[in-house]
């Protein structure tokens, strides 16, 4: 999913709801609990926590990831046709 746009909703109270849209029209939600934040920015940073926390995108079994190459590959290190795809 290539990141299209990111949409800020205050639910009231402390609640905030992030969604980062795709530009194929896939979406991700995290909803942000903290009653010390009002800035968009710094709620958009925190939902972007939460999601590496939750994640196991880029990591191995949980592990953090040695190098870039480990972070993009799909594990098979026999394959000498591994293809990276970086978008941007």
């Amino acid at each position: 999913m290539s990141l299209k746009h990111t949409r800020v909703q205050h639910e009231g109270a402390g609640h905030w709801v992030v969604d980062f849209v795709g530009d194929d029209g896939e979406a991700v939600s995290v909803k942000v609990t903290d009653h010390e934040l009002s800035d968009e920015d710094r709620i958009v940073e925190q939902a972007k926590r939460v999601m590496i926390e939750l994640t196991g995108f880029g990591t191995r079994g949980g592990k953090p990831t040695l190098n870039r190459y480990d972070a993009l590959s799909n594990g098979d290190l026999e394959d000498d046709n591994v293809a990276l795809k970086t978008t941007h």
